[in-house]
């Protein structure tokens, strides 16, 4: 009788998810940890360090909604009030966030739109399928039971959350013992400070109660929706799943910018960066006189 009722819910919930209609909604929290003392801030009082932590909170974390069905995905963030006093000497990296992303596991497409100083973008990409590891583990998420995975993945050139820059004045020395020890050959420059791996190893933990190939962001390729995501400093946790919600978000290829890839979307930015850079430079040999 058990192995009977066992057949029925599995049969159930396969046809469930095996409906043309079928649509879910998660909600993730996404927040990211940043070592104050190795940007070159070991001076600064704890209480200047809070104050920047708070204006950086914005940043830091964030909340998201993946809209999915049996094949693809909407993955977008959700907009907050921007807090008192944030606008002035706040941190942004308009550049570097993410914007709405599209992905289809099917016909591994990835789309993302995003504005770059006022010009609007949207980055194609061909999405190859993730090279998971399986280790066995499984631990509770809410109401569903996870199995974890891992990959190395290789780090984007302004994935600003891997980034690293190498102290100065006194915690400068202490910073090239340690970097003396590292492998040259997995850190890429960014620019003459600052620095990033490579690679990343990710550990995500998927759900397979949830039979669809998806999660937030990038990630997908597992037999379950993926529930929460570790990376490096950034750790992303689903919060909330609705299946079959009454109201339902239509999910459509993105189609609104200039169309480029990443490594020419990547090539903008940095061509930005330098010419800021450049500016400021000038900026301060002019006021130097």
């Amino acid at each position: 009788m058990k192995s009977l009722f066992t057949y029925l819910l599995f049969l159930t919930i396969t046809i469930g998810y095996s409906q043309k209609n079928f649509h879910g909604k998660a909600v993730y929290q996404s927040k990211t940890s940043v070592d104050m003392n190795q940007w070159g801030n070991r001076e600064l009082s704890e209480q200047q360090k809070k104050r920047i932590m708070d204006r950086m909170k914005n940043m830091l974390e964030k909340t998201y909604t993946l809209h999915f069905n049996r094949t693809s995905s909407l993955y977008e963030e959700e907009e907050k009030l921007e807090a008192p006093g944030g606008g002035r000497g706040g941190f942004r990296f308009g550049g570097f966030s993410s914007g709405i992303q599209y992905k289809n596991t099917q016909d591994k497409q990835f789309l993302e739109e995003r504005e770059f100083f006022g010009k609007k973008f949207l980055i194609k990409d061909a999405s190859e399928m993730p090279k998971w590891e399986m280790t066995g583990e499984q631990k509770q998420i809410g109401n569903y039971l996870c199995y974890k995975a891992t990959m190395l993945k290789k780090t984007d050139e302004f994935d600003w959350q891997n980034m690293r820059r190498r102290g100065r004045g006194r915690g400068r020395r202490n910073q090239d013992k340690d970097n003396k020890k590292q492998d040259s050959t997995k850190v890429r420059k960014v620019t003459e400070d600052i620095e990033m791996p490579k690679e990343v190893l990710v550990t995500a933990w998927y759900t397979p109660q949830i039979p669809v190939s998806n999660g937030p962001g990038e990630y997908w390729g597992l037999p379950g929706l993926i529930l929460e995501i570790n990376s490096g400093r950034t750790t992303i946790l689903c919060t909330e799943v609705t299946l079959n919600p009454k109201e339902k978000k239509e999910i459509e290829p993105l189609t609104k910018g200039d169309e480029v890839t990443r490594d020419e979307y990547n090539a903008i930015v940095k061509k930005k960066m330098e010419e800021m850079r450049e500016m400021w430079r000038g900026r301060r040999r002019g006021g130097r006189r």
